[in-house]
């Protein structure tokens, strides 16, 4: 396994931009590459900081089109499979907080880095009815603030990104959701308060 994570990887840098991509991909669908992406992505953008933002977008796109054929796997009758190979009870669990949190249930772990469990969160959101379009805006917003963010930390410090994303990962990650709860509460506030506005507002 470790010659043919190899292989991929190095396939992955001479390709650049399409093989984070391909990386993305692979590993948000069928296969697992570990921290492959996060590190390539770190290498590229320190070997070449005029490309920041299109290996960043690569590796965010690579990431979605996986999720996606994740989620269509789940959509198109994968239940079954997912109870044999998570158990019953973490099935029964997830698609409650999914049922519960809707988009958030996939935003947050998206955010988060490896070790973090994902996938099944991107199954079971198939199964569980999330809208293709809340279902894929979600991962854009996840996937795209945790590679553009370790691709800013590369321009900054270069290949020791990584070790900072290894050993502060999941306080950043915890700090965006924050960050976007917040966000999206004010933006809350503003519609409640620009609809009792319009309220009274008299006639014409």
């Amino acid at each position: 396994m470790k010659r043919f994570v190899d292989w991929i990887q190095s396939i992955a840098i001479a390709l650049g931009a399409p093989g984070l991509f391909l990386i993305g991909f692979l590993d948000s669908s069928f296969l697992s590459f570990p921290e492959i992406n996060d590190l390539l992505l770190v290498l590229m953008v320190t070997k070449h900081p005029h490309r920041m933002v299109l290996y960043a977008s690569a590796a965010t796109l690579g990431s979605l089109f996986g999720c996606l054929a994740l989620y269509y796997v789940g959509r198109k009758g994968g239940e079954a499979f997912i109870r044999r190979r998570f158990g019953v009870g973490a099935v029964e669990r997830t698609l409650g907080l999914i049922r519960r949190a809707g988009v958030f249930a996939i935003l947050i772990p998206s955010l988060l880095p490896p070790p973090a469990p994902f996938k099944i969160f991107v199954l079971l959101a198939g199964i569980a009815g999330i809208s293709v379009w809340r279902f894929t805006a979600a991962i854009l917003v996840g996937r795209g603030l945790r590679y553009f963010g370790e691709a800013v930390l590369a321009l900054y410090y270069g290949e020791r990104a990584i070790e900072y994303v290894r050993e502060n990962g999941a306080a950043v990650g915890m700090a965006l959701v924050a960050l976007i709860a917040v966000g999206l509460l004010a933006y809350w506030f503003w519609r409640r308060g620009a609809a009792a506005r319009a309220g009274i507002r008299p006639p014409g």
